[in-house]
């Protein structure tokens, strides 16, 4: 499922605490974003047309809660970015940032870390 920069934002809202009515959602947007109410009742109503999120009506109102998994979220734009920009291989986006961005310290512990507990997994 294909969901904009802006819709993640939303999503972020959602998967953060739900259910949450559209007046919550443009409540927790409206000073971040400085987005207008009708622009994030829009995004709601593309979320809830893509599937991405469920309404339940709670009297003269609906409530939205996430359908779409942050996690399986995450997955799927990591490995679209993966395959556009470093032919599917994660060792040339970490080169990447290790010369343009500097790696810190902690950041290259975690590294060595995460690739030490990858080994020990392998037989």
């Amino acid at each position: 499922m294909q969901i904009s920069e802006a819709e993640s934002v939303v999503m972020d809202v959602l998967w953060q605490e739900h259910p949450r009515s559209a007046e919550a959602v443009v409540a927790a947007l409206a000073d971040a974003q400085h987005w207008q109410e009708a622009t994030i009742k829009t995004l709601l109503n593309r979320l809830l047309n893509k599937g991405a999120i469920a309404a339940e009506k709670d009297g003269r109102r609906y409530l939205y809660t996430p359908v779409l998994k942050r996690e399986d979220w995450l997955i799927d734009e990591s490995e679209s970015l993966l395959d556009r920009l470093f032919g599917g291989r994660v060792a040339p986006l970490v080169a990447h940032f290790s010369e343009h961005r500097k790696l810190s310290r902690t950041d290259v512990a975690e590294l060595r870390k995460l690739l030490e507990e990858i080994d020990d997994e392998r037989p």
